[in-house]
């Protein structure tokens, strides 16, 4: 391959559709409006402590995908979930480990808002916020499906009218992270824990998972989809009265600070038929966990699948 590819996100399904593609000769850049890479293999620092913010854990129930996470193991940036199944794996130091890992070698351009994407001469423009147009052969769209379709709309570029309806009619949950620092340990347990109804999704303590420094407990609570979408614009001190009485016996020490962030697109609640979609007439394509799967391994497999039709 001798084309110019841009891949506008970076995130799992970003980062191994771009290592793989340079890997068959293409030139590709990455485009990742944010500082951090990995996506929703996020972590964040409050203070001096530290959470994953997003995806708690990864599984692999794929050759290809236990493949790749044994050698991320073996590599030292992905390591078992401390006492919990041996199926769990979490990036080492944290989950945001593995997208700089991935990353390394690649042309990332961070902090690189892209407000619109332009069928010109059969190629892509590729306007990027305070900088210059970036014209390229081929493009592949790995951010949630709405954000992908609206840098078209922008671009006033049409797609297959099958296509488009498919695609626009995908949908995602919110999610809710409240990140938690406590003035001594928590009660959570080491494997942290899963709520099966009510406000509360998931919680767990990043000193016990390993994430933090030991100390004041840094205590990661999702909140459940239903529960996000309907209070998605509240703030943290809106939210954790809410809450607390129902992390209270879980929490075990005094609460220190919260904070919050917010995912827009956290899950699909819907997977598209197709692992990736590659409209060859334009040069485009979709990916991401939209297409592959909710978790971490639908993301990766859908990156690998869309680069195997743009180098077929």
């Amino acid at each position: 391959m001798n084309d110019t590819i841009a891949v506008v996100g970076g995130g799992i399904s970003g980062l191994l559709l771009a290592r793989t593609l340079r890997e068959r000769g293409a030139k590709v850049i990455i485009l990742e409006k944010s500082r951090g890479l990995g996506g929703r293999l996020a972590t964040k620092r409050v203070g001096g402590v530290v959470f994953d913010q997003g995806a708690q854990y990864f599984t692999a129930k794929t050759p290809r995908f236990a493949a790749l996470v044994e050698a991320w193991r073996s590599q030292g940036v992905a390591c078992a979930w401390p006492e919990a199944s041996t199926h769990r794996s979490i990036g080492k130091p944290s989950m945001n480990a593995l997208g700089k890992f991935l990353a390394e070698g690649l042309d990332v351009k961070r902090e690189a808002k892209v407000l619109s994407v332009r069928r010109v001469d059969k190629m892509w423009d590729v306007e990027v916020e305070n900088q210059p147009t970036l014209r390229v052969d081929q493009l592949a769209l790995t951010a949630p499906v709405p954000q992908s379709l609206a840098l078209l709309k922008a671009g006033n570029v049409e797609l297959p009218a099958e296509v488009a309806v498919n695609l626009a009619s995908l949908r995602y949950h919110p999610c809710l992270a409240l990140l938690v620092t406590l003035g001594g340990a928590s009660l959570v347990p080491v494997e942290g824990m899963v709520f099966s109804e009510g406000p509360v999704r998931w919680i767990a303590d990043n000193v016990k998972k390993g994430i933090s420094p030991a100390g004041a407990a840094a205590v990661t609570v999702h909140l459940s989809p239903a529960f996000a979408a309907e209070h998605y614009a509240k703030s943290e001190l809106e939210l954790f009265p809410m809450i607390e009485p129902l992390i209270a016996p879980w929490l075990g020490a005094p609460v220190v600070n919260v904070a919050l962030h917010r995912w827009k697109f956290s899950e699909p609640i819907t997977v598209f038929p197709e692992p990736c979609v590659w409209l060859d007439e334009l040069g485009l394509g979709f990916a991401g966990d939209a297409f592959g799967g909710a978790r971490v391994e639908g993301a990766a497999l859908s990156g690998w699948a869309l680069a195997d039709k743009m180098g077929a």
